[in-house]
């Protein structure tokens, strides 16, 4: 049985007991992107680099040259990246090892150099088009190749031997928001949403050796070997562990996502943009196509997402090949770190521990 309340305490009650009711906080939805954003890193950069020069080239050839056709064909691969980059994130965190390491621990020698070739070379044709397509897109403004590529690349060497991981990330982050002309470049350019609806939801095939050839170069441009090279090592960079492993998940998958989606603004901006189905040879040619059906400012920003794309890559496949052939001969490689110390594999097999981590 409660005791009696006195008059005094009765009183003081009703002054702490506020008038109104309580309600439970809502989180509100600013708060809610703002810490999507806050997990994005590794996994947005990486898919985020696929859709570079060459990358931007495919999507708006696929668009001008079939139409809203190979949406549905996006949505499949968009499935595929998703896997594909998860489980590299996973062998990142779980293993502290980039992929170059995990395939010279897991093969021998002679696969590894023959992988290691074989990625080197592709990177070193992807660096070209890189800068190209920097080249291409300042030249839009009036810029001249002759400055912009020579600019472009001191920034980029700077950034990679002189900065941080942490300092690195955030321009490649920021880089990342240049994406984002893509969606208001289709916009601009009044697509049929309907039938872009229909087309993304049911598959539409064309029983043509030119839409085969379109979508095999679709995948291979969308899922690339140095994307996922760049995810597993620059998580091991970055210390994420097991115990973080939820929130870079996130990432790695939000990041695939994202990065289809600006895809698929691609292909519908070029899509309803040009009328006369036939395949672009550049991303040049996609904004150059753009002006007289969307105006000058829809080429523009096509321009500046060709210019963040090119300059995000232009780090980020030279960071991978470097990262990869570190790992490859046993160096010690990190953004943040001014020299490499030999690693003991060549004399030692790693001890892991109990997370399943080297252990230094």
């Amino acid at each position: 049985m409660a005791p009696p309340t006195t008059p005094e305490q009765a009183a003081a009650s009703e002054r702490e007991t506020p008038s109104f009711p309580v309600r439970p906080r809502r989180r509100r939805w600013w708060r809610r992107a703002l810490l999507a954003v806050a997990f994005a890193g590794p996994g947005l950069i990486a898919a985020n680099a696929g859709n570079d020069a060459g990358g931007i080239a495919t999507y708006a050839s696929a668009g001008a040259q079939f139409g809203y056709q190979t949406l549905f064909l996006m949505v499949l691969i968009t499935v595929a990246l998703v896997v594909v980059q998860e489980m590299c994130a996973r062998l990142g965190a779980y293993t502290g090892e980039g992929l170059g390491a995990l395939i010279r621990e897991q093969f021998s020698l002679r696969v590894t150099a023959f992988a290691l070739l074989a990625f080197l070379v592709a990177n070193v044709g992807l660096v070209v088009s890189e800068f190209a397509g920097i080249a291409a897109a300042l030249e839009l403004v009036g810029v001249s190749k002759y400055i912009s590529i020579p600019v472009a690349a001191a920034v980029i060497w700077a950034l990679v031997v002189y900065g941080s991981y942490r300092y690195a990330e955030k321009v490649f982050l920021i880089l990342s928001l240049a994406f984002l002309a893509y969606p208001i470049a289709a916009i601009l350019a009044r697509p049929n949403l309907t039938e872009a609806g229909s087309q993304l939801i049911w598959a539409h095939f064309t029983n043509s050796k030119a839409f085969l050839l379109l979508a095999v170069a679709l995948i291979g441009t969308t899922i690339t070997p140095y994307m996922q090279f760049y995810i597993a090592a620059a998580i091991a960079d970055k210390g994420i562990g097991p115990d973080d492993y939820g929130k870079e998940r996130v990432d790695a998958v939000g990041g695939a996502i994202f990065a289809d989606l600006i895809s698929i603004f691609i292909i519908v901006a070029t899509a309803a943009a040009i009328k006369t189905r036939a395949p672009l040879a550049s991303a040049q040619q996609a904004a150059q196509a753009l002006r007289p059906v969307a105006g000058r400012f829809a080429a523009q920003l096509f321009a500046l997402g060709l210019l963040g794309a090119s300059s995000l890559a232009a780090a980020v496949v030279p960071l991978s090949t470097a990262y990869a052939l570190s790992e490859a001969v046993g160096a010690e490689r990190s953004v943040a770190r001014a020299s490499a110390k030999p690693s003991c594999f060549w004399a030692c097999s790693p001890d892991r521990s109990s997370s399943g981590r080297a252990s230094p």
